[in-house]
């Protein structure tokens, strides 16, 4: 008969130390499993270490994600690669540090109804690709300096921790990669729909764009406030102009250069608003 742990699950074909192992991190449902994770259970030489994660790895019970990171293959799948059905909790390891931020935290802040199928995070570890396929999800990822990580706040997924970046943080995200935002009309949405809501907050707003500290930012939200007549004041759009940068903005980094130019902003509207 095939051993089982306590929670049912099949564990034959496992030796002692396997069986622990897998029983140990099925048991504090980790999002992920490594080389380290092993090392702080097992003082192991790190050659053991890893021949444990491959052996494994072979005989179906982890799924090798990417070099050095695996992930519990449950009892139930139907295959060794099973699909991915929480990706947030899976993306602070797989991008760490990282928080979700665009298109994504537009969603969970209840900013757009539009359904993305890509989940899109701000990160500070560079990556070869803005777009990768790791376990049947798709990331995008926005590889930014130190000092822009900032503006993210915890969120709850079950038992795992999940860093989310706060309303005015994904604003300033989105207007300074309208890309980030799911393209220049769905981020204009996007900024329109945040006036109008308890996350609106525009102190926090011209601060975080004064840390940032890129001009187009400033241009793309003073333009966006007053053109959607945004409850601030002129003193906060004349900070915003304080803080332009030189020379012509596209409200629209990816549509072409063509339409209207907003000598107030130094901004071209080159997009239906």
């Amino acid at each position: 008969m095939k051993s089982k742990d306590n929670s049912g699950e099949d564990l034959a074909g496992l030796s002692t130390q396997e069986r622990e192992l897998i029983q140990y991190f099925t048991a504090t449902e980790q999002s992920t499993v490594g080389l380290n994770d092993v090392l702080a259970l097992q003082k192991y030489p790190r050659p053991t270490a890893n021949k444990i994660l491959s052996r494994l790895t072979r005989k179906g019970w982890l799924h090798r994600l990417k070099r050095g990171m695996y992930v519990i293959v449950p009892v139930s799948s139907p295959t060794a690669k099973p699909a991915i059905e929480n990706a947030w909790p899976l993306a602070m390891q797989l991008f760490k540090p990282a928080f979700v931020s665009g298109w994504s935290a537009a969603e969970h802040w209840g900013l757009t109804e539009q359904i993305f199928n890509t989940l899109a995070l701000v990160t500070t570890t560079p990556q070869r690709r803005a777009v990768q396929e790791i376990g049947g999800v798709k990331f995008q990822t926005k590889v930014v300096p130190k000092k822009h990580f900032f503006g993210s706040k915890v969120e709850w997924f079950g038992s795992r921790e999940v860093q989310i970046a706060d309303p005015s943080r994904m604003i300033i995200d989105v207007l300074d990669s309208p890309a980030f935002g799911g393209g220049g009309r769905h981020t204009i949405d996007i900024v329109r729909k945040y006036w109008g809501t308890k996350y609106f907050d525009p102190p926090q707003l011209l601060n975080y764009a004064e840390r940032y500290g890129r001009g187009s930012i400033f241009k793309r939200l003073g333009f966006l406030a007053e053109e959607s007549k945004a409850p601030v004041s002129e003193e906060w759009i004349n900070i915003c102009r304080m803080h332009m940068s030189k020379g012509i903005t596209k409200l629209d980094p990816d549509s072409p250069a063509k339409g209207r130019i907003v000598t107030k902003w130094k901004l071209l509207v080159n997009m239906p608003l």
